[in-house]
């Protein structure tokens, strides 16, 4: 498991060179997974599997799939392949349905995780001379201290601001010069909202790049970052369950995510079928750990929808892409027979000028018939007692929707900071027909 390459040249290996090391990896992690983890070697047995059978990255398909609900029904520790005194660190999700997800790094995990994390920011051009401002909840939470050790790793300057008190964070932004931001994008708005107020334009400070991630956001929502905030808004991809932020980012390209497969393996499935799919078809995204020892992942489904990218990158690097992560299979919800994604609605709002990237779904059933809210937040200059205009821009922001979705919904348009903001991941949807 020491054979971990320099971070200067793992992203731009030969192909050739890079498949070999994915296979020794894999052929180590389903060995080390079998014999130490009850739940895989009783699925391999049931296969008639053994170890020995992996032996092209092909044979990765013969290997059964993880849920998300296995980690749950092993709860806390059943999962782990390694004993407790090497385990040095657990983390957790929040727990909202049912028992939390309990993770766990050995002291090399957490070398692997500090490793990807500085590839994530050298993706997104930062380097050893940036001030990096983090706003990542520390705690249970994983994108903390990931993206902690990462930026430390890397020999940035690091203020560990942790979510909330906003006021503050604009305040710190300013005085200590910031020069990058990791957050949420919902929360970044958030603070893009609360710099307003407090009469400071982000244009006139040093920041110049943006890392966000932990919830699914559009491209046009990157683009209004942008504008607002005269940064480069970077997109990066991870889950807990593999190992917290660090799977995927962005570079300097804004052209897809480029995985660091040399540590996850990244397969595209059909959801219904789980057949493997082609680069450059659409489907679910599947990863399988090449090294994490604690806690090895084999073929774990991460519902969310995406696409392997085959062309090269004009960044340079060899390691593969995949297409933003803008929907999750699970996040789906359906009304009226019809599959509808939050982030078509966020597409459709984007479209409109005046309207803000802060809504919220709500969903609710009368007579048996499934009905959409939609709330929005328009700018103050656009909200006024003027009914016919204020008419003609739900009629619009109604006509969107349609048009991307097939639905017809109802919306109401409220004035700013009136949806509540949220420190973590935004809450888009609120379903009150199961209630």
């Amino acid at each position: 498991m020491g054979d971990f390459q320099p971070i200067s040249s793992i992203d731009y290996l030969p192909q050739e060179q890079l498949r070999e090391l994915q296979l020794a990896r894999l052929k180590n992690m389903v060995s080390r997974a079998y014999e130490r983890v009850a739940l895989f070697r009783s699925r391999l047995n049931e296969l008639n599997i053994t170890p020995s059978d992996i032996n092209t990255l092909a044979d990765i398909a013969k290997l059964p799939f993880t849920i998300k609900t296995d980690l749950r029904d092993t709860y806390p520790f059943g999962l782990f392949a390694s004993p407790m005194n090497e385990i040095v660190r657990l983390h957790a999700s929040s727990g909202t349905t049912g028992k939390p997800i309990v993770v766990a790094y050995t002291q090399e995990d957490i070398k692997v995780w500090a490793s990807v994390m500085h590839r994530t920011f050298a993706c997104c051009g930062l380097d050893r001379n940036d001030i990096v401002q983090n706003s990542y909840g520390y705690g249970l939470f994983t994108g903390g201290l990931g993206a902690h050790y990462g930026a430390e790793d890397m020999g940035a300057t690091v203020i560990p601001t942790s979510g909330g008190n906003t006021e503050r964070q604009i305040m710190v932004m300013k005085d200590f010069g910031v020069t990058a931001i990791c957050s949420t994008p919902s929360y970044f708005l958030h603070m893009l909202d609360m710099a307003k107020e407090m009469g400071i334009d982000m244009h006139d400070l040093p920041l110049r790049a943006g890392v966000f991630g932990a919830e699914p956001w559009t491209e046009q929502m990157r683009e209004r970052i942008e504008q607002a905030a005269g940064i480069k808004a970077y997109d990066i991809y991870g889950l807990s369950e593999i190992i917290g932020p660090g799977v995927a980012s962005a570079c300097c390209a804004q052209d897809g995510l480029h995985v660091f497969e040399d540590h996850f393996y990244p397969e595209i499935i059909d959801p219904i079928t789980c057949e493997v799919l082609p680069d450059g078809q659409e489907g679910e995204l599947v990863l399988t750990t090449l090294s994490k020892q604690a806690m090895p992942m084999i073929r774990y489904r991460t519902r969310d929808i995406t696409t392997l990218l085959t062309e090269k990158c004009s960044c340079g690097r060899t390691i593969r892409r995949i297409r933003r992560v803008g929907r999750r299979s699970d996040d789906m919800f359906i009304i009226r027979g019809v599959n509808v994604f939050p982030s078509q609605i966020e597409e459709a709002l984007l479209r409109i000028e005046g309207t803000l990237p802060h809504y919220q779904i709500i969903l609710t059933r009368e007579k048996d018939l499934d009905r959409m809210e939609v709330q929005v937040e328009i700018t103050a200059e656009l909200f006024s007692d003027n009914f016919s205009k204020m008419e003609g821009l739900k009629k619009t922001i109604a006509h969107e929707i349609h048009n991307i979705v097939g639905i017809n919904a109802t919306i109401t348009l409220v004035s700013p900071n009136t949806i509540k903001r949220s420190e973590g991941k935004a809450k888009r949807l609120l379903d009150m027909r199961k209630m």
